[in-house]
């Protein structure tokens, strides 16, 4: 059933070329663990030990507060179609500030091109994969990515609203935990 690994082994790389969606999970002492979708045209492995992805403007930024008070960080892939498999990523995280050098590093080499409403790269540095069985995953049809994330964050920053909604929603958790953002 479950198998563990020390690094990403070049087939539970393809599995993750061939997913769809990931889900980011993370937590700090005394905060809600969040768990977030996030779609997968984002997410890079960058070596056998490293993955990361551009995160976009939301309506909180959990994540981003969580790493800076605990770190802790898990991406989970659950194949929805072919063989049934669950791979999750362990390790410690950390965030790429948007207009920081290593997010412009990162943005050059691994992105073609920064989508609007860009906030950080949010990078994992992997201690364990994890594979299990995943018979308890449902089969879905893929039926396309929704714009809606496109269509309102390119309106915001037309607007030159976003650097304001980000202000508003994004400088601390539901938690009260201070994000970093704005440092």
């Amino acid at each position: 059933m479950a198998k563990q690994y020390a690094t990403i082994e070049p087939p539970l790389r393809d599995f993750i070329e061939r997913q769809r969606i990931f889900f980011v999970a993370s937590a700090a002492p005394g905060a809600r663990v969040n768990v977030s979708p996030r779609p997968t045209d984002y997410l890079r492995v960058i070596d056998e030990r490293t993955a990361c992805y551009l995160d976009r403007t939301g309506s909180g930024n959990e994540t981003m507060a969580h790493l800076r008070a605990d770190g802790r960080l898990t991406f989970m892939l659950c194949a929805f179609e072919g063989p049934p498999r669950i791979l999750r990523l362990y390790g410690t995280g950390r965030s790429a500030a948007r207009g920081s050098r290593e997010y412009a590093s990162l943005l050059a080499e691994h992105y073609a091109a920064e989508p609007s409403g860009a906030r950080q790269i949010v990078v994992l540095a992997i201690d364990l994969v994890q594979t299990s069985c995943g018979y308890g995953v449902p089969l879905f049809d893929y039926e396309g990515e929704r714009d809606a994330m496109d269509r309102w964050t390119d309106a915001k920053v037309a607007a030159g609203e976003i650097d304001v909604y980000q202000r508003e929603k994004n400088a601390q958790s539901i938690d009260g935990l201070p994000t970093g953002m704005f440092d």
